[in-house]
Order: structure tokens, then sequence, then C-alpha cells
């Protein structure tokens, strides 16, 4: 049985993790049958967004553990706890969170840092050959870390020009993608879908996000 480590950038598509997304992720792992982690970082969010009107609540403040763990239902563990030899894979849903809470490129674009926890997985991961799976915003993750480390990933964010721009600024591989299909970056053992970034419907992110769980765990 395969293990997997799921990442969560806290809860909400505008300041955390895309809830479709992870949700999606967590129902296809446990349909093909895949043992399941689930950890996010825990220090405070970037800030907290009103999800009705779309705007900042001024004056609140959450923390990026806690709010990911409504999405685990409790199950879930600070990413510090995540050790890369206990795991087989680790995907990486999208959202907000993506750009505001696990890096700051909301901030600053190609020249952005990534979270020091979330770096070091990743970095741990493609020392190990370890599978790695990333969706709409989170394959910025991927370009960032892999082409700091002397690599050159191949990710997809669907067909946005501005994104593929910021991924090619960083020293990574742009390549188009459906909603519904998958791009494998196979020497970086890799695997990234646009999910929202693309999808009309929920049901459009399902196929894609899928595809990507499956093609995850046939690499491992």
């Amino acid at each position: 049985m395969a293990t997997v480590a799921v990442v969560l950038s806290g809860c909400g598509l505008f300041d955390g993790s895309e809830i479709h997304e992870s949700v999606l992720t967590l129902l296809a792992l446990d349909r093909e049958g895949a043992a399941v982690k689930i950890f996010a970082p825990s220090d405070p969010q970037k800030h907290v967004v009103d999800h009705l009107c779309g705007k900042v609540a001024g004056g609140e403040k959450r923390n990026i553990l806690e709010e990911s763990a409504r999405i685990a239902r409790g199950k879930i563990q600070d990413l510090s706890r995540a050790e890369i030899e206990y795991f087989d894979a680790v995907i990486f849903p999208g959202g907000s969170g993506i750009v505001k809470n696990l890096s700051d490129f909301a901030e600053n674009g190609a020249d952005c840092h990534i979270h020091p926890k979330v770096e070091r997985l990743i970095l741990d991961a493609m020392e190990q050959k370890k599978v790695l799976g990333f969706m709409c915003l989170a394959p910025l993750l991927a370009a960032k870390v892999g082409t700091r480390a002397g690599r050159k990933p191949i990710v997809t964010l669907g067909n946005d020009a501005e994104m593929a721009n910021a991924v090619q600024a960083m020293g990574a591989i742009h390549k188009a993608c459906s909603a519904i299909d998958v791009v494998v970056d196979e020497n970086n053992f890799i695997v990234t879908t646009p999910a929202y970034m693309l999808a009309k419907s929920i049901s459009e992110a399902e196929i894609g996000i899928s595809e990507l769980v499956r093609t995850v765990l046939s690499m491992i």
C-alpha cells in the first residue's frame, strides 16, 4: 500500500487550500487504496478573507494548521513532522494559500521565497526520487524549489500566459494542459494538473485530479 503525504495551506480558496481540490484529492487517494497523512505548517496565515464578499477581513488572525484541520477533520500534523522517508509521494492541492502562506509569490512573483518547511520537504522528495503531485497554483512551488536545486522542472498551470511567464522566469519549463489532463516530468518525478486554474465545474476538476492521483501512484 502506498503512503502519501498531502500538504494543505489553510481552508478556503482565497486565503488557504482550495477545498474542492483538497477533498477530491483525498477522495481519489482513498479510492485507490492509498494510506494518507495530512500536514500543514503551524504558522500565521497571511490574512483572512471573507469568502462571501471576497474582501480581506481586517484584524482577524488565523493559523494555517488550525484552519487546515477543518478540511482534515482534525487528523493533521505540523509539517515539521513530515519525514519524507516514511512516504512514497507528496501531493499539494492548490488555492491562494500556495502563494500567500506556503510562499510569498502573491507579493514577489518569480522572485518569491518558499516556506522553509515546504522547501525542505520538496527538496528531500526530489533527492530521494519520491513522486510529487501539484495542482492549480501549487506547481509554482515545484518550479521554484526545483530550479533552486539545479533542476529544470516541467510543470503546468493550464494556459495562463502570466503564470507561464512566471514559471519560465524561475528557470522551469511550462507546458499548456487542459483541466482534465496532467503533465508528467519523468526526470524529476513530478506530476501537475491545472485543476481550478481551468476547470469550469467540480466534475471537470475531479477528472484531472483523479488522473493526477492515479499517475502519481503509478510512478511509485
